[in-house]
Formats: structure tokens, sequence, C-alpha cells
């Protein structure tokens, strides 16, 4: 994958074909570069729930929002997505993985973790499978669910208590959409988010 090329063409979709459904073989390669993902200690700890059929993903939208709220066009553009991974998380697994004998952390205590490495690694993931989406001349959309709504979209998709709900890909052929208003903030260029050495020294590139 040439990911320069696909980084300059990503965007995220919230408009998407319903009649358009993502092709196997298409979504076999999204998932399989999602598993390669860099992962601490090759923990790999992340689930993804594959939501592909009108029923499933009805279960999903009827469990994360509220019936007596209008939706609006966000939500009627995300939608028509065809496709939805929902992508989780399982800190056991790296707490297991570290008290092993080449890592030593037998007390399996999440204190030891500076940030829950577990959620950095299935976002990464899920940045993969977006890369892969537009590589592959499909639109995709990275969504969190609300905290007022996970109980019952772990309830609607049999999620474990021990795995954690990090958000959502979305994913199908883009239809016409609105770029997100959000967007006239403006890109934080790189010569102010760089620092050369230590925090507040200008990086200076030639």
């Amino acid at each position: 994958m040439e990911f320069s090329h696909v980084v300059r063409r990503r965007r995220m979709i919230r408009n998407y074909d319903p009649d358009r459904a993502v092709p196997d073989d298409v979504l076999a390669t999204v998932l399989g570069h999602a598993v390669r993902a860099p992962s601490a200690g090759f923990s790999q700890g992340w689930d993804f729930v594959v939501l592909r059929t009108a029923a499933e993903r009805e279960a999903f939208w009827a469990a994360t929002t509220d019936p007596a709220s209008e939706p609006d066009n966000w939500l009627l553009g995300i939608r028509h997505a065809p496709c939805l991974i929902v992508c989780c998380s399982s800190p056991g697994a790296y707490l297991d993985r570290y008290a092993e004998s080449d890592k030593g952390w037998t007390d399996r205590d999440e204190a030891r973790w500076p940030v829950p490495y577990w959620d950095v690694d299935t976002g990464m993931a899920a940045l993969l499978m977006l890369l892969t989406a537009v590589d592959q001349e499909l639109g995709g959309l990275f969504f969190g669910v609300p905290v007022e709504h996970l109980e019952a979209a772990r309830e609607a998709l049999a999620i474990p208590a021990d795995r954690n709900l990090v958000g959502v890909v979305a994913l199908g052929y883009p239809a016409p959409d609105r770029r997100s208003p959000s967007l006239r903030r403006g890109r934080r260029p790189v010569e102010q988010v760089a620092h050369a050495g230590r925090f507040g020294t200008p990086l200076e590139l030639g």
C-alpha cells in the first residue's frame, strides 16, 4: 500500500451509498491490514464485531441512539453505511502478556501503564482500516459510542464485560457528502506541533 498517497487522499466520509455492499474480498483486506497494527508486547488485544446485515446494523443503531430524538444530518448519513466494524480492546490480554517471564510484571497492575495501550493499539488498527478503505476506493469514518449508550451497545452486540468498546469504523462507497464544519478550524502546521529536543523549541527542517 502506498501510504503517502493514501494519506493525501484520506478524509472522513459521513454519507454512503446504502445500495452498494462492501465486497468480501475488500473487507478481508481491510481486516487483514488491521491485524498488522503494532501492539505492545505483540499482545494483539483487539476484537472486531463486523455488522453487515440490515438487522445487525439496526440493532446497533437502536442501542446507541435516542428514538425520541430526530436524527441530524450526520446520523442520517452514517446510518447509510453498509458495514460497521465495532472495535474492542482487551486490557486483560496486555496484563497477561506482561505477566509472562520475558516481561515480569506479575502483579498485573494497570497502574504500571502510563496510558491504556490496549485502547491505543486498537485505535491504530482502526486507522489502518481507514487507510486501507481509501486505498480500496471506499469511504470510512471512525466515531465513538456515547457514554450513556455504551452498556446498551454491549448488550446488543454481546460484548464481554472485560472488553472496552473503543469506537466504530463505518465503511462503504461514498455518496454526496458535505465537509465537516470543524475543518474551518484549519490544520495545525508541522512547525507548530513539532519540537526540537525539548518542548517549545521550534524544529527547523531543511
